[in-house]
């Protein structure tokens, strides 16, 4: 009776035991084949950025253009290529402007609670404190065992500067090369929201009352160049290019910000955030904006400035000018991944099962904004982070 006993236990054992093994090895191979697939992936130097619209597409575009303007007709433009605004683009081009008004205050309030830092040798960034010790700093002056060199960061880190030249008239020439220090650069975003309808007395633009006319691939415009209430001497020049103007302290536009609930600041910033960008994609859509294909320049307008100041792959070949092509809302509103940082520290062992996030929308996670949906994939939610001791049971 003893000896059956004794073999019964034995087996029972053995069998919870495989269990244990079986569910832990699976629960780690299936966190491994998991992939952020969502995370734009950085390309080498001498990659260029994938084109929105295809080669074929954009060849067929141009040789349909260089027929159409053999034929002395004129060619109906709509708005804006006609130089009018879209009406019902205007209160969203508001919402975006006062949206990125919003981000910055509440931005800003937060980086005084929750460090930010970045590696001063490859520029990662990672939120929260302390730094991970994750070895991804793999560039030229990296240390040989490849560990951040991390140093305090700012919010210019977690929402990166992307200037773009700011034209008096969106279809006027291209600001050229001996220009480029009389032109005014002003954030993107809020060049984007001018073209598109808002009034900045600090940024004049020209406001059309009747379209332009193309004929034979020319534009001809019938109406008066510079209004009454502009100053040629003042605000343009002859060329109708705005002159370059101190920047007031004022220059982010930034709302101050009273309340003392850090979470609810967090999810105003959350808000803002998706409103901003959501504005931002819908307004592109209509308005064009330029990215070179090798650096991060950009240029909100039809066309590409002619300042000969790119530093990427072959620059040489194309004397210093910019591989222009059509922007998207990263190349625009360019989000900084970082690793999520979840309840336990991060460790470099485990670096493959730890999700990423923009580094804004981690600040505000970080501070008790609740996550959307859409970047579930990218956190891994569907990923378990195994312990040490699990991970050895990896093949």
């Amino acid at each position: 009776m003893l000896p059956k006993l004794i073999q019964s236990t034995s087996s029972s054992l053995l069998q919870r035991i495989t269990h244990t093994h079986t569910t832990t090895l699976f629960r780690v191979l299936y966190s491994t084949v998991s992939i952020c697939d969502n995370i734009p992936r950085k390309l080498k130097k001498f990659e260029r950025k994938p084109l929105v619209t295809s080669i074929n597409e954009l060849k067929r575009e141009g040789r349909k253009k260089r027929k159409e303007r053999q034929k002395v007709d004129e060619i109906i433009l709509q708005s804006p290529q006609n130089g009018l605004l879209v009406q019902k683009l205007i209160p969203v081009a508001k919402e975006v402007y006062a949206a990125r008004s919003q981000l910055l205050s509440c931005v800003s309030r937060l980086v005084n609670h929750i460090a930010i830092y970045t590696c001063s040798i490859c520029g990662d960034v990672h939120v929260g404190d302390p730094p991970h010790k994750i070895r991804t700093c793999n560039v030229r002056g990296s240390l040989s065992s490849k560990e951040h060199s991390w140093v305090k960061g700012g919010i210019e880190h977690v929402l990166p500067h992307v200037e773009s030249f700011h034209l008096y008239d969106r279809i006027g020439r291209a600001v050229s090369h001996n220009e480029m220090l009389q032109v005014d650069r002003i954030p993107a975003i809020v060049e984007l929201c001018i073209q598109a309808g808002v009034d900045i007395p600090e940024y004049p633009t020209r406001r059309r009352t009747f379209p332009v006319y193309c004929v034979a691939g020319r534009i001809i415009d019938f109406e008066k160049r510079f209004p009454k209430e502009i100053s040629l001497e003042k605000d343009i020049d002859e060329y109708g290019l705005p002159y370059q103007k101190k920047r007031s302290d004022e220059d982010t536009n930034s709302m101050e910000m009273h309340c003392d609930d850090i979470q609810a600041v967090a999810v105003r910033g959350m808000k803002a955030w998706k409103k901003m960008c959501t504005g931002a994609s819908k307004l592109m859509e209509t308005y064009a904006v330029q990215t070179c294909g090798y650096c991060p320049e950009v240029q909100v307008g039809p066309k590409g400035h002619r300042v000969r100041n790119c530093q990427a792959y072959k620059h040489q070949m194309r004397d210093g000018q910019h591989a222009w092509q059509e922007a998207t809302i990263n190349d625009f509103v360019p989000p900084v991944y970082v690793y999520h940082v979840q309840d336990q520290p991060l460790v470099n062992e485990l670096k493959r099962y730890y999700g990423m996030l923009p580094a804004v929308v981690e600040l505000f996670s970080q501070t008790g904004a609740p996550v959307e949906k859409n970047y579930a994939h990218t956190m891994r939610v569907d990923v378990v982070v195994p312990e040490m001791d699990e991970e050895k049971w990896v093949v």
